[in-house]
């Protein structure tokens, strides 16, 4: 066992033994079950209504997320939020939270870069999101991006393939996976962001039906 994580603590051990979103997103500040922490800010819980009908999960906080503590409040963030309005979806009633608590990155000049999560800090962090799904216990979830898709579905799950389709699983009676939205920030075109920007509203309407 390498030095440094023999005497780790598992984020599971950190968990209230009665928990609610508020304690367990105070555990959550505390977790040093994987590497991450040493390099984010701070450990950025979800966040939205105890009870919500929609969970929206994502792979983890970016920049904007880690230093405001807050998910989904950068350019992505931002941009979701118009998706779920023209889909009328009312962001107030949905939680929102990430795979991964901490941001995860690689300096590039003066910013701060994005790098993707492995296969073992997605699993240190699985107690905390596995918890978020128990207490909110929501009618239905969009997994947003292949990383989020992948840990919750099943690494043969293949995002092309069944972007938009609901899947059955154990997790919610109604589970979706589609693009993250800074996938569309990324688009080379404005062309492309208008029309990758239409099929991500259109996947959010159709959940939108199912729950309404």
């Amino acid at each position: 066992m390498p030095s440094g994580t023999r005497n780790r603590r598992s984020a599971a051990d950190l968990i209230p033994d009665r928990p609610t979103l508020a304690s367990t997103g105070a555990a959550a500040r505390n977790c040093q079950a994987c590497d991450l922490y040493k390099h984010a800010t701070q450990t950025v819980f979800g966040e939205g209504v105890a009870r919500a009908s929609l969970m929206l999960i994502g792979e983890q906080p970016g920049d904007v997320e880690d230093t405001a503590g807050r998910p989904f409040v950068g350019p992505a963030g931002k941009l979701l939020d118009r998706a779920l309005a023209a889909a009328g979806i009312d962001r107030s009633d949905v939680y929102v939270t990430n795979v991964v608590k901490h941001f995860k990155w690689e300096p590039r000049g003066k910013r701060r870069i994005h790098k993707k999560p492995n296969a073992s800090e997605i699993a240190a962090c699985r107690p905390w999101l596995d918890t978020e799904i128990a207490l909110v216990q929501p009618r239905a979830i969009v997994c947003l991006g292949a990383t989020a898709a992948q840990a919750l579905l099943g690494r043969q799950f293949k995002l092309t393939a069944h972007r938009g389709a609901f899947v059955p699983s154990a997790l919610a009676p109604l589970v979706i996976a589609t693009v993250h939205p800074s996938s569309i920030l990324r688009a080379p075109d404005d062309e492309s962001r208008r029309r990758e920007m239409r099929e991500f509203v259109a996947d959010l309407e159709k959940v939108g039906k199912e729950l309404n």
